[in-house]
């Protein structure tokens, strides 16, 4: 299962990083140049760049999702859950003071 939920994972974070690659920094989203579009007349700009957007939340939506899982799935094998204040403190030996360092003689 933790298999499947890790490849899922990665196609998502690839997709991702495509997806806002592709975007414009000027908001401009698909529709390099204007005029007609980037898609070949199929949308406008602001058409394509809402689209790309409504991608990009999606995909980061379910990059969340997956993250959230795999950390649940790989916290499942513990022993016991509890605070560590709950916890006896360990009992720490005092340490030994070192003697007075003699010089050698020459």
């Amino acid at each position: 299962m933790t298999t499947v939920v890790l490849v899922i994972h990665l196609l998502l974070a690839i997709a991702l990083v495509g997806t806002i690659l592709i975007q414009r920094s000027e908001g401009g989203g698909l529709g390099m140049g204007g005029g007609g579009g980037g898609m070949g007349g199929l949308m406008t700009g602001r058409a394509a760049a809402n689209m790309l957007t409504r991608i990009t939340g999606g995909l980061a939506a379910g990059f969340i999702a997956t993250s959230l899982i795999l950390a649940i799935m790989a916290g499942g094998g513990r022993a016991k859950q509890g605070s560590i204040v709950d916890r006896p403190s360990p009992v720490e030996q005092p340490a030994k003071p070192a003697g007075p360092a003699v010089p050698l003689a020459k």
